[in-house]
């Protein structure tokens, strides 16, 4: 069976190797895994990613680059949040802890194993692996596990993966994530909290599959069943934030079933990644291969066609998620495409696919009444004409 699981993965392997070129291979981290999820319909994205080229130098090559990732301001507002949170023995961030888990009063015993954070990722991950065992061993202990390196397999290749805290009691642990955005009166911003929710979501599948393999079994694949094996994790995290202006930390629990699901999905999807290279036309590559001066070799009119070749799905979010945002957006644009309208304008334009084809819809509407996004379409024309026309600014549609 192994033998037969082997052979059928290693010309996957190989065709990703000869679409990536001869560049190291761009490993997967928990952003990345995060915005595959946000919008899983992405065949162009799920193939990069897979193949692990540089979606970055991709865009730049292209011309469209990306003022993608956080603002070195957030980055340093974040790390001075997470510092102080864990400065007098992590007091500032057991204290919201306590009242969301029952952490032990002040005083009480808190295990903090060293999980070697100098060390290459995989010896990272055995020691994490190691002391998650240890600390779900104890039913009665209390254990935070500071920055562990979790590992995830997609797509046959392991993805290093770094949350900011696990907590471990009773046999089982608790995702924290630390974010550096404000919980003004009670309320984050849903963008961020969503966003917050896949990256957990992405821990939690890993947590899964460590304690999964650790008691030799295959991991749940349900969002919604619990799995009941030594260190298995909650499926709620606890996100810790600064309350309204000040440095003091709020914790909230946030349910990621939803988010766990649909990231589950795309990861089965990128296990299934034969499909969509079949799709591609014959000799396909994101070669990046650089000369001496450090400037890729391959036309860019080369890679364009190459990237083109890959269907993307793109939605004006995509400028937030994705190093190729801005190189989608632009080929929407010369395309007319609906997409740039947003997902859900383009659920409502049902058949039509272009910007071109809505404007005639709404000046032609449906002639035979068949199609109800043009009759809706004309509608919402003539009663804007009618406004217009009231107002003194236009003339009545005829």
């Amino acid at each position: 069976m192994n033998v037969s699981i082997q052979g059928q993965a290693e010309p996957v392997a190989r065709r990703l190797r000869e679409l990536r070129g001869p560049v190291p291979q761009r490993s997967l981290d928990a952003r990345a895994l995060a915005a595959l999820a946000a919008n899983p319909g992405c065949r162009r994205r799920a193939v990069l990613d897979a193949a692990g080229v540089d979606k970055r130098a991709v865009a730049e090559r292209l011309g469209r680059p990306a003022p993608f990732g956080q603002s070195p301001f957030a980055i340093t507002r974040g790390n001075v949040f997470e510092a102080r949170l864990k400065d007098d023995g992590y007091a500032a961030l057991l204290a919201p802890l306590r009242s969301r888990l029952g952490l032990p009063p002040e005083g009480g015993p808190l295990a903090v194993p060293d999980l070697l954070p100098r060390s290459a990722p995989a010896t990272r991950a055995d020691r994490t692996r190691q002391a998650l065992a240890e600390a779900a061993a104890d039913p009665d202990g209390w254990t935070l596990l500071d920055h562990p390196m979790l590992r995830l397999t997609v797509a046959g290749t392991p993805a290093y993966l770094e949350p900011d805290a696990v907590l471990v009691h009773g046999g089982r642990c608790t995702v924290v994530e630390i974010k550096s955005f404000p919980v003004i009166d009670g309320t984050a911003d849903p963008a961020k909290v969503g966003a917050a929710a896949r990256q957990a979501a992405v821990y939690v599948l890993a947590l899964q599959q460590t304690a999964a393999e650790s008691a030799g079994v295959t991991a749940d694949q349900s969002p919604y069943g619990t799995q009941e094996l030594p260190g298995s994790p909650e499926l709620s995290v606890l996100l810790v934030c600064p309350k309204d202006f000040s440095n003091r930390p709020t914790a909230s629990s946030v349910d990621i079933r939803r988010e766990l699901s649909v990231t589950r999905r795309q990861l089965a999807r990128l296990t299934r990644i034969e499909e969509l290279l079949d799709a591609l036309p014959p000799g396909t590559s994101f070669d990046l291969a650089p000369d001496p001066a450090g400037v890729p070799t391959r036309p860019a009119a080369e890679l364009g066609s190459a990237v083109e070749a890959v269907p993307a799905s793109y939605g004006p979010d995509c400028l937030a998620a994705c190093e190729l945002g801005f190189l989608c957006r632009s080929q929407a644009r010369q395309s007319g495409a609906v997409e740039q309208l947003g997902r859900g304008v383009r659920g409502e334009l049902g058949t039509l696919r272009t910007v071109e084809a809505a404007l005639a819809a709404a000046r032609a509407g449906s002639p035979d009444g068949t199609d109800e996004a043009a009759a809706r379409l004309a509608h919402a024309a003539a009663l804007r004409s009618e406004a217009l026309c009231a107002a003194g600014l236009g003339e009545p549609s005829r």
